[in-house]
């Protein structure tokens, strides 16, 4: 009995392992295996730009702890792409890039896509032949979700149209987990013993593993901070700081730069997360806890380092702790009046600020904190790169870690949109909101034809200070010109509704009036807020990076 083409064995194959979501751009090359992957299950989410339909399946996989996948044309369609994919394997998203690839070198579509992947940091597969397909499918897959990888699949044109042919060898499993070492464990019980201010700062490596740290940080007094891509996680915990490093509010940035022991738990402890390392006290004990071993040191120096998974650790350590402790109690920075100031300054809305809005503009500050105010709690945000972008992070809760999607480890404008397609599709019970700047929004324009199409309930807001706000504030106090980065005002919600949005002009919080009624609405078509922020000034955290901590 025929079992049909290599293509049609990699949608048999790829749906059989689970896959039940991809996006992509469909082009000559990948045609038939799209169409095999939706006839075995799947869902294709047609993107307008391969940048978009990549970022869109790296959201997907950040929130839905499911493998991402992309299908892409050979080529061109592997180029356009690169940027979403660069994005991905920077933040060790399990991403499987599906593209097509030609056979001669003399095709007008040759280019060396594995030096491409190689190149932004993504691992390189191939589909070597129909006899092994279905293995080196297996195999990339598998690579992608236990290894937390973006690994690109090569699939030659003409394997692809060959004949499949039975599997062969199957992959090999993967090795067992290594235990904690013992002296790891003893040596971080007893830093967490001999601690008097303990902070935890839990990145993405840590998700899941909230009541695990949160039992530890009990028997130890600890504080609990994230970095941002893990916001989110500690949502309702009296004694979470929020996010580490630069959205930090100036609380969360006093206690975690007196901390005795910093413990990175799962995170990269980098440039944003530790203010370039001033978050740090120079007296402070730095532990680092992650699954790869490369990752630990990798940005600063540490006190330990510990190669193991957070949960497992977490809970090792709530033994070892109290053995350590032999009965005494720890409290660290814990009692009745930091309670109270974490409940009422450990948030950005919560403290006064002195309104700066211009004619015909409003505060970012006094939008952010409007949004946060009207928009229903369950929501999932996504926001893109820019000068503004600490508005929405810092300002707009979110109800958990899978509420908040942060594509920023390349930091490319132009991603927000796309992230918020894929988040929304991994959360379809939650509100998605984007927050995207002017120039990300123009770049991403395209989408909006997708998040109509797909008929998303997506709250779509612009900070429009028509302009790259981080070049103009970063250039401009020198005296530099700055005709580059400034432009003439775009009419979003007029472009919005071209699109079939739902269209919102915004200058003053009264304006905001119309995002209530859309609320109360049907939520039949997307909102799109064209924002006027006043620009005269960078925000914050801006400023800070500015002065390089």
């Amino acid at each position: 009995m025929s079992t049909g083409t290599v293509a049609e064995l990699v949608g048999r194959t790829l749906t059989g392992l689970g896959v039940r979501q991809v996006f992509g751009v469909v082009g000559s090359g990948n045609f038939h295996f799209t169409n095999a992957l939706v006839a075995g299950g799947a869902r294709f989410v047609a993107a307008r730009h391969e940048c978009g339909a990549a970022t869109m399946a790296d959201a997907f996989a950040r929130t839905s702890d499911q493998v991402g996948v992309l299908s892409v044309h050979q080529g061109p369609g592997l180029t356009n792409a690169m940027t979403g994919i660069a994005e991905a394997a920077k933040s060790r998203t399990p991403l499987l890039v599906l593209s097509a690839e030609v056979t001669s070198p003399l095709s007008n579509f040759a280019v060396d896509q594995e030096a491409l992947a190689t190149a932004v940091g993504a691992v390189a597969e191939r589909v070597h032949s129909a006899a092994t397909a279905e293995r080196d499918l297996r195999q990339a897959f598998r690579r992608a979700g236990r290894e937390r990888r973006t690994v690109l699949l090569n699939l030659p044109l003409d394997v692809l149209a060959a004949p499949a042919e039975p599997a062969g060898t199957p992959v090999r499993a993967e090795p067992p987990r290594q235990p904690l070492a013992p002296e790891s464990r003893t040596e971080l019980a007893e830093l967490i013993a001999s601690a008097e201010r303990p902070v935890f700062i839990a990145g993405r490596g840590a998700r899941g593993a909230r009541s695990e740290l949160e039992r530890l940080a009990d028997d130890c007094g600890a504080l609990l901070a994230t970095s941002a891509v893990a916001n989110g996680l500690f949502r309702g915990n009296p004694w979470a700081l929020g996010i580490s490093g630069g959205f930090a509010t100036p609380l969360a940035v006093q206690l975690i730069a007196g901390a005795d022991l910093v413990i990175g738990w799962g995170c990269a402890l980098n440039n944003w997360t530790t203010r370039h390392g001033a978050l740090i006290g120079e007296s402070a004990a730095l532990v680092q806890v992650d699954l790869e071993p490369d990752a630990i040191g990798a940005h600063r120096p540490v006190t330990l380092g510990v190669v193991g998974d957070v949960a497992e650790t977490a809970s090792a350590m709530s033994t070892a702790v109290s053995t350590a402790l032999d009965g005494r109690t720890l409290t660290g920075y814990r009692d009745e009046k930091l309670a109270a100031r974490i409940a009422g300054e450990g948030r950005w809305p919560l403290l006064p600020f002195t309104e700066e809005s211009g004619p015909g503009t409003i505060d970012p500050r006094t939008l952010s904190a409007a949004l946060d105010e009207l928009l229903p709690a369950e929501r999932v945000l996504a926001v893109d790169s820019g000068n503004f972008m600490g508005y929405p992070s810092g300002y707009l809760a979110v109800p958990d870690e899978r509420g908040f999607c942060f594509t920023q480890a390349f930091q490319s404008i132009g991603l927000g949109l796309a992230t918020a397609v894929g988040a929304a599709l991994a959360q379809p019970d939650r509100l998605p909101v984007a927050a995207l700047g002017d120039g990300g929004a123009l770049m991403s324009v395209a989408e909006l034809e997708t998040v109509a199409r797909l008929g998303l309930p997506m709250v779509i807001v612009v900070y429009n200070d028509a302009g790259y706000g981080a070049e103009v504030h970063h250039f401009g106090p020198a005296g530099h010109a700055l005709d580059t980065v400034r432009f003439p005002d775009t009419d979003f919600a007029a472009i919005a509704k071209g699109f079939g949005c739902a269209g919102l002009t915004v200058r003053t919080r009264a304006d905001l009036a119309g995002l209530t009624e859309w609320l109360a609405g049907p939520r039949d078509r997307p909102l799109l807020i064209d924002a006027k922020v006043d620009g005269r000034r960078p925000s914050w955290w801006l400023e800070d990076a500015f002065r390089g901590h």
